[in-house]
């Protein structure tokens, strides 16, 4: 057991002070307690949390956020491609070190976190938010690590929801239409049957394809970063294999002829990747300005739209959740119903119709 003992200042008079031992044998010293039932309070705490093993050093407590936080987005590069670290590197940057840098990180609360998310909010979007919210948490997940705090203020907490937003979706026409205006056709009709992302498709090599299986595996993608190119591996539920359609077995074919298994199908025309452009200027910008002076229902769309737009026509030919997911390389089956969900049929009346048969033939 620890010892209280009293001690006196000269401006604030008689104080008390703890000692006791700490879990790895040496002297543990806090002091500044203005009642002697505080100070006991106080090395009660102390032994019941060595009991149970959270004992926390007030010293390893006060450490700063910007003190481990700049630790952890070090040891944080080595774990993630470049493009994913400019967005992490970014968030502590402009968002976390200027709000908690100065902050002990055994002094923020969870109330805290959350006052600062939901005013956070009110002017960023919801992957920001959600960003600079799991990088606190990595944090202090080091620091519970490191005996220097016992929970962590960061879990737990929810954030406004992203909002869904308004889907394009274009029919096959549409797409014949797209396709047959660009520059690039193969690559439109690809994107609009595969679901790939622009980067995954940009990034494939010749030896990705089987030309007899129609399939394609995907490893690679390109990120633009602050206006650089950069390749780098696909995250682990990213990583697949996906089938394209016999309609485009001729274009996929061409793309590939005459090339080394590394060489890029749809590279730009100066070897580097191919770029889609921006939303209103660029060849992909450009094909569709042409389809909608043509067509009045053709939407503005992006070269992720067709993304989506794979995503529909897949669900419309009869594909279920989990096949949508694997095309499009969702982490999970939840993401693809979140932003998919009012594609899918509604299965009710054939769920009570199934139930009626069954109950006939029972009885």
């Amino acid at each position: 057991m620890g010892t209280v003992k009293p001690y006196s200042t000269k401006t604030k008079g008689r104080l008390y002070e703890v000692w006791y031992t700490k879990p790895d044998g040496t002297r543990g010293h806090d002091r500044g307690f203005k009642l002697k039932r505080d100070a006991e309070a106080h090395l009660a705490t102390v032994e019941v949390s060595k009991l149970r093993g959270a004992y926390v050093d007030r010293a390893d407590a006060r450490a700063t956020i910007a003190q481990l936080g700049a630790e952890w987005v070090d040891r944080h590069r080595a774990k993630v491609t470049e493009s994913s670290f400019h967005s992490v590197e970014s968030a502590w940057r402009v968002h976390v070190l200027p709000r908690w840098g100065d902050y002990p990180v055994g002094a923020i609360t969870k109330r805290d976190v959350q006052i600062w998310l939901t005013e956070l909010g009110e002017r960023r979007s919801h992957t920001t938010v959600g960003r600079a919210r799991d990088l606190l948490a990595g944090i202090f997940d080091d620091a519970i690590e490191d005996n220097r705090v016992t929970k962590n203020p960061s879990r737990g907490i929810t954030i406004k929801k992203k909002p869904i937003p308004d889907e394009v979706f274009l029919t096959h026409s549409q797409v014949e239409a797209l396709a047959s205006t660009s520059i690039h056709p193969t690559i439109v009709r690809f994107l609009a049957y595969t679901g790939l992302r622009w980067g995954e498709a940009t990034a494939l090599r010749v030896r990705n394809v089987d030309l007899a299986r129609r399939r394609v595996n995907i490893r690679e993608a390109v990120a633009e970063v602050n206006y650089r190119q950069i390749l780098g591996g696909v995250k682990t539920h990213e990583r697949r294999t996906i089938a394209y359609p016999d309609f485009l077995d001729a274009e996929v074919a061409a793309a590939c002829e005459g090339k080394a298994p590394d060489d890029r199908l749809w590279p730009a025309e100066d070897g580097t990747f191919l770029r889609g452009g921006h939303a209103y200027e660029g060849w992909f910008a450009g094909a569709v300005r042409r389809c909608m002076k043509v067509d009045p229902d053709f939407r503005r769309v992006t070269p992720h739209d067709l993304r989506h737009t794979a995503a529909s026509l897949a669900i419309s030919a009869g594909a279920n959740v989990k096949v949508v997911q694997r095309m499009l390389g969702h982490k999970s089956a939840k993401v693809t119903l979140d932003t998919y969900a009012a594609l899918f049929p509604d299965d009710l009346d054939n769920v009570t119709d199934a139930l009626s048969r069954q109950r006939a033939e029972h009885l």
